[in-house]
C-alpha cells in the first residue's frame, strides 16, 4: 500500500478536471480497486467504520481501503468517489442528524452511483440509502423495523435479531436497524428477512450502478456483543455475501 501522501498526491493530479457520473472511475494509484468507508461525524460511536473497512479488508477482491470524511486525507467528495470502486456507509447515531452533515453530499453520491459506482450501507447507511431523508438509492424507503408490525425487538437498545439469510436462520447482531419498503415491481436481490417478513437486506440497481444494504450488522466485531453482554455471532460471511453481490 503506497504511503497516504504519495496517495493524495495522485489524486490530487488526477483532480485537475472533475469527472462527470457518465464516466467510469479514474484510474488511482497501485492499480487496486479503492474502496471508500466513510468515517466522521455522521458514523458514531467509534468502532463502526473501522469495522466495515476490515470487512472489505478481509474479502477476496483485493481492495485498496481508505477513509474519507471531513477530518480523513481523503475528503469525501465527487471526484474522490470517481476513483471509487465502492463507497461504505457505516452505522451510526440518528438519521435526521447524519442526513444533515451528508446533505451536501448526497448529489455526489446519486451520481456516482448513478454513473456505475457501488454503495454499501449498514444500519444508518442503510437508512440513509432510502428517501425521507436520504440519497434516495432504492426503489422504495426505509423505516425502523421495531415499528413494523409482528417485529420481534420493540427498543432501540443493542441486541440480536434473527433472520432468514438465504433461507437460513442466523442471528446478527442489532440496534435499530432499518427495513425495506419496496415499490411494486422493484428489481431487487433480497439476501435476508427479519421473522415478520419485513426486507432485512438487499441489493438492487440504481442506473449503471449497484447499492446494497443491511439492517443489521454483519461486520460487528466480537467486542461488539461481548461489551453489550450478548452471545458472540460470527456473522462475517454474511457481511462477504452482501458485498460480493454488490462488486459482482
Amino acid at each position: 500500500m503506497p504511503p497516504a501522501s504519495d496517495f493524495l498526491a495522485s489524486l490530487r493530479r488526477a483532480f485537475g478536471a472533475r469527472s462527470t457520473s457518465a464516466q467510469p472511475p479514474l484510474p488511482f494509484p497501485g492499480g487496486r480497486p479503492l474502496a471508500l468507508v466513510y468515517r466522521g461525524p455522521a458514523a458514531r460511536p467509534a468502532g463502526c467504520s473501522e469495522a466495515v473497512a476490515a470487512l472489505l479488508a478481509s474479502g477476496p477482491w483485493d481492495l485498496d481501503v481508505r477513509y474519507t470524511g471531513p477530518h480523513e486525507e481523503i475528503p469525501l467528495s465527487a471526484t474522490a468517489l470517481a476513483h471509487a470502486h465502492v463507497y461504505a456507509q457505516p452505522g451510526g447515531g440518528s438519521l435526521s442528524a447524519a442526513y444533515r452533515r451528508l446533505k451536501k453530499h448526497a448529489d455526489e453520491i446519486r451520481d456516482y452511483v448513478h454513473g456505475g459506482g457501488r454503495y454499501l450501507g449498514f444500519c444508518l447507511g442503510g437508512y440513509l440509502a432510502g428517501a425521507t431523508p436520504g440519497f434516495a438509492l432504492l426503489p422504495g424507503d426505509t423505516d425502523q423495523y421495531i415499528a413494523t408490525p409482528g417485529a420481534t425487538i420493540h427498543n432501540d437498545r443493542d441486541t440480536l435479531v434473527e433472520t432468514a439469510w438465504r433461507g437460513l436462520t442466523r442471528t446478527l447482531y442489532f440496534q435499530d436497524g432499518p427495513h425495506f419498503i419496496l415499490d411494486r415491481d422493484a428489481d431487487v436481490t433480497i439476501l435476508a428477512t427479519y421473522p415478520n417478513g419485513t426486507i432485512a437486506a438487499l441489493v438492487t440497481p440504481f442506473g449503471n450502478g449497484r447499492v446494497g444494504v443491511v439492517g443489521p450488522h454483519p461486520e460487528a466485531t466480537d467486542d461488539w456483543f461481548l461489551d453489550e453482554g450478548l452471545s458472540v455471532h460470527h456473522t462475517h460471511d454474511l457481511g462477504l455475501d452482501l458485498v460480493t453481490e454488490v462488486l459482482e
